[in-house]
């Protein structure tokens, strides 16, 4: 569970790099999501969205088990610490793995307004330079020139947006490698608290059979 989330954080955040830098592989990924965007893929997003909301909440829940059990007892043992560890990783990462499918939703749909937008500018600009010649009407020359440079307004403003969401994305990918060092330190304390676990068995183990040989021999 825990290297398919990575693998999911990776994936993501890869996805997201290459739309925030200008590449030939940024038209091919702007592709690949206008045809996830049609037909079915909306609905399976959705669903896919759904089940790991619903994974997050019982990892949540799992967290809180174990804390009211531990209030209860007065005391947590190593176990179920680390299995609250493991839940709490899981519920981060799945939350993190929700934040940037949002990124990347909101990306490519403020990506396609700006493509837009500059397609918008680029015919009125050329329209204005066409009707140059025929039509020198200052009142249709001002209406050309208050649209472009509303829609120039609207280009900084989605740049500016872009920028600030690319800020986030490079805080989330720099917390999920964060929580990818820890989760390898609860994995070898996982190990250590099993092996000592198997020695303190073995221990009883022997201790049982020396008082078992013990109480023959008195017999």
């Amino acid at each position: 569970m825990i290297q398919l989330l990575f693998a999911l954080l990776f994936g993501e955040g890869l996805l997201i790099l290459l739309l925030l830098v200008r590449t030939p592989l940024r038209k091919l990924v702007l592709l690949g999501l206008d045809r996830v965007k049609r037909g079915r893929g909306p609905a399976v997003v959705k669903t896919l969205a759904t089940t790991v909301f619903v994974v997050l909440v019982s990892s949540v829940n799992s967290v809180m088990k174990i804390q009211r059990r531990a209030s209860a007892v007065g005391s947590i043992t190593p176990t179920d610490q680390v299995l609250m560890s493991k839940h709490m990783l899981e519920a981060s990462m799945m939350g993190y793995a929700l934040f940037l499918t949002l990124m990347i939703d909101r990306m490519h749909h403020h990506m396609t307004e700006l493509r837009i937008l500059r397609k918008q500018i680029r015919s009125s600009g050329e329209g204005k330079s066409a009707g140059g010649s025929g039509d020198n009407s200052n009142s249709n020359r001002r209406a050309l020139e208050e649209d472009i440079a509303a829609l120039q307004e609207k280009v900084k403003e989605l740049q500016l947006e872009s920028e600030a969401k690319d800020r986030e994305a490079k805080t989330a990918e720099t917390n999920a490698m964060a929580l990818r060092k820890q989760s390898e330190g609860f994995l070898l304390e996982y190990d250590r608290l099993l092996e000592d676990n198997q020695n303190l068995r073995s221990q009883l183990q022997s201790v049982d059979r020396r008082l078992s040989h013990s109480d023959s021999k008195k017999n």
